[in-house]
């Protein structure tokens, strides 16, 4: 799966959970840009993204992530696997 492919899924996803058509998604995307993104939010948007992507955050991977540049990198990864 390539990078694009893996924004296109993964702004469908924020999209869905945040219940917003307009949120455009960049690698320096971060909770402050997206209105709606707390604490009870992203654990509903990991829990979504590893439904999609069919895989399982590492605790240490969820609260390490800085933006969703990084959300991606670990995607890309794990499709690696």
């Amino acid at each position: 799966m390539s990078r694009e492919e893996v924004f296109a899924r993964l702004t469908d996803v924020f999209r869905d959970v945040f219940d917003d058509d307009s949120i455009v998604l960049s690698d320096d995307t971060t909770a402050a840009d997206v209105e709606g993104w707390d604490s009870v939010e992203h654990f509903n948007l990991i829990s979504e993204v590893e439904s999609v992507f069919k895989l399982r955050f590492q605790m240490r991977e969820v609260s390490g992530m800085k933006n969703v540049g990084e959300l991606v990198n670990i995607i890309l990864e794990r499709g690696k696997m």
